[in-house]
């Protein structure tokens, strides 16, 4: 193909997409805009930009330089946003560890991403001290904490956080570089085998900002996130950049509230108190927050909540509906940056259980992302809401591959698409469906049947809090499903009997397959979760399957 490219001026500016551009020229400048932590404080984004040029010289003079990668152990913080945009406009990289992995599997991201320097929050210094000895990168440690006397450690620290900043110069000359240098690396919580690096460009950061910008913000009437709004993420920052939404929300100026650990009672108070309008978490924690006293009494009616890494059950969402939320799903995974599909409701003619059943798919794709849907050898499924296929994707934020990580890294590029691994359906209007992970798929005489379905329709049980579908074997049918059911507190757990009756009403409306008639049904106290807050289907086959 013969293009014509423009002509460039000398003296023209070639403007790269850098984080430092969203952070020196926002969508809206709102200097006197609030950023609070928990009860513990808060301060204008005035202050914010200040803080942010004294932490990159602060870092500067304790060797930080470009090509250096900076990781950091923090409960979500005023700290943990400040990082989001220092390190990266330093010209290093951003290792977001999760703190949630065992202290193994801690050493073993820290090694591998070659980290250089530890910012390290004081509650997780004996997981640091337990495995010090063995961390061959880490030059130098600086301390984060709330306190005013932090415990004594044995790690050597360059400083505590707030006083390397307190001393540090309020302006920094950020340069300008290649808007294809890494920014940003984390570890996926797979569930098999040791986690794996992933990675991400300024250039992609940026669009996957500009994309959810345009998304969220060009909806007509329902899941707006826009400059009225105040935010309030539910999903770790060490977890895919809190989903993306600190750089959208610092990008629109908003008020942003960071809650450090999570805990319901001081999360559901930090809603009231601060007005919340936008939340984004993961089933288990709504879950949390559903069943906290607090839940049932504070005015929720402002409140809109984007519901991502596992699906959203008609039951949660009518619940929460019924609460005057707002809540809706979206999609997306640790290797997509990771937003790339919202469940917007769009038509105002739904009956209530349209609605519902709308909100709960998983949406739609977002500005810049190419679906398709295919099958083993890569050709395409009719897009007419049954047919299934596996969901691959082009975009422009996508991880370009495993951190040294070869082999994994072209199966997952196999084709020209990243490869979801998620099986789904996808229907005229263009709304996507997840029915289920491939390896989660139960193949029960001859046909595939979705656990995911099947948990949603058990999960309409009056007596079911939680429950998880695994697929066990079985001589005569190759697999059928087993149901593992927590009860409700203070409800009788249903008998197998009981479940396999309610689903049947599911089977004769043709929303379930006939081979959900096989389910076994087996009472547990509690479902296993991955450190995301995921059903950890792996383990809960090892622990009930053998």
């Amino acid at each position: 193909m013969t293009a014509t490219l423009i002509q460039r001026t000398a003296s023209a500016y070639t403007y790269p997409l850098l984080i430092k551009n969203m952070f020196l020229a926002p969508v809206v400048d709102n200097p006197d805009q609030e950023i609070v932590y928990r009860d513990h404080l808060r301060y204008t984004y005035r202050d914010f930009r200040q803080r942010v040029h004294r932490l990159a010289n602060a870092l500067t003079a304790v060797g930080v330089k470009p090509g250096d990668t900076v990781a950091v152990m923090d409960w979500d913080s005023h700290r943990y946003l400040e990082c989001f945009f220092a390190v990266p406009m330093l010209g290093a990289v951003l290792h977001t560890i999760n703190v949630r992995l065992s202290p193994e599997q801690i050493l073993y991201t820290i090694d591998h991403a070659e980290d250089d320097y530890l910012l390290i929050n004081d509650e997780f210094l004996p997981v640091i001290e337990q495995i010090k000895g063995r961390i061959d990168t880490v030059k130098r440690y600086v301390l984060l904490t709330d306190l005013d006397n932090p415990p004594a450690t044995a790690i050597p620290l360059a400083g505590e956080y707030e006083d390397l900043l307190s001393r540090a110069d309020d302006h920094f000359d950020f340069e300008d570089f290649d808007e294809n240098t890494r920014a940003t690396t984390f570890y996926t919580t797979g569930t098999t085998g040791m986690p794996k690096g992933v990675y991400f460009s300024h250039r992609q950061l940026v669009l996957h900002t500009l994309g959810n910008l345009a998304a969220f913000g060009t909806a007509t009437h329902q899941g707006r996130f826009h400059q009225q709004d105040v935010y309030l993420p539910l999903t770790p920052m060490f977890h895919v950049h809190a989903w993306g939404m600190p750089y959208v929300a610092t990008s629109l100026g908003v008020k942003q509230v960071y809650p450090g650990k999570y805990a319901p009672g001081p999360i559901l108070q930090l809603i009231a108190r601060e007005g919340a309008t936008f939340s984004h978490c993961v089933p288990t924690i709504m879950h949390m927050l559903i069943n906290h006293p607090s839940f049932e009494e504070i005015d929720l009616s402002r409140w809109k909540v984007l519901i991502g890494g596992s699906a959203l059950t008609k039951a949660m969402c009518q619940k929460v509906l019924n609460r005057g939320a707002d809540i809706f799903t979206g999609y997306g995974m640790s290797e997509t940056c990771p937003i790339l599909t919202v469940a917007h409701v769009h038509r105002d003619d739904l009956e209530s259980d349209e609605e519902v059943a709308l909100r709960c798919k998983t949406g739609r794709p977002i500005p810049l992302v190419q679906l398709r849907l295919v099958d083993e050898q890569m050709n395409d499924i009719p897009k007419n809401g049954e047919e299934v296929g596996e969901l691959v994707v082009r975009a422009p934020w996508l991880t370009q591959g495993y951190l040294k990580d070869q082999r994994n890294s072209e199966n997952l590029w196999k084709g020209g698409y990243l490869h979801t691994g998620d099986v789904a359906n996808i229907n005229p209007e263009n709304y996507v469906t997840i029915t289920d992970r491939i390896k989660d798929v139960i193949k029960t005489g001859g046909e595939w049947l979705s656990s995911l379905e099947l948990e949603d329709v058990i999960g309409l049980h009056p007596a079911v809090a939680e429950v998880a579908v695994i697929g066990m074997s079985d001589k005569k049918w190759g697999e059928r499903p087993l149901a593992l059911v927590v009860t409700k507190k203070d409800a009788t757990p249903p008998t197998p009997r009981q479940l396999v009756s309610h689903i049947n009403q599911f089977i004769e409306k043709g929303l379930l397959s006939k081979q959900a008639m096989l389910l076994k049904v087996r009472v547990v106290e509690s479902i296993d979760k991955t450190s995301v807050g995921k059903i950890d289907k792996k383990t809960l086959r090892v622990k009930h399957l053998g």
